[in-house]
């Protein structure tokens, strides 16, 4: 819509072939150019990015990784709890201290060693389920085709 290759009368059909293609979701109806159904999104007319929701997921995990590091948990992450130890505590109170007094990847770093974003804390938690998964799907098509059912006529 910004470069302008998305343009007003398509909407409604570029949000449902998006939707199809990355969510492989499509209209439970036919659904044409008379109505916006992005706008039922508050985000959208909100003007509220997705972007920090993306952003918060990654840190969510790093930061569950860096507070068990902190604490000396050693074994798979997805086991780890650092309830009541006061290494992690102290860590934990140590970014929250810092509010917006400095940028936030210094903030990053100090609790988790790093200030690049780093998705592997994600994957390492999600590990196990992982590979359940993949023995379990063995053989079998997972996934959606992007050309399932056209989204407006």
């Amino acid at each position: 819509v910004f470069d302008g290759s998305i343009t007003a009368d398509n909407y409604n059909k570029a949000w449902w072939d998006l939707k199809a293609k990355y969510q492989g979701v499509a209209p439970a109806s036919s659904r044409g150019e008379e109505f916006f159904d992005p706008g039922a999104k508050y985000h959208v007319p909100g003007n509220t990015p997705y972007t920090r929701y993306f952003l918060a997921r990654i840190l969510q995990f790093q930061f569950y990784k860096g507070l068990c590091d902190a604490s000396g948990y050693k074994g798979p992450l997805h086991e780890c709890t650092f309830y009541g130890n006061k290494e992690a505590g102290q860590k934990y109170w140590a970014m929250l201290s810092k509010g917006a007094s400095q940028p936030w990847q210094a903030t990053l770093k100090e609790l988790t060693g790093t200030d690049k974003l780093d998705a592997g804390p994600m994957i390492e938690y999600f590990t196990p389920v992982n590979e359940w998964l993949k023995q379990q799907n063995e053989g079998q098509m997972c996934g959606w085709q992007t050309n399932a059912a056209p989204a407006a006529k």
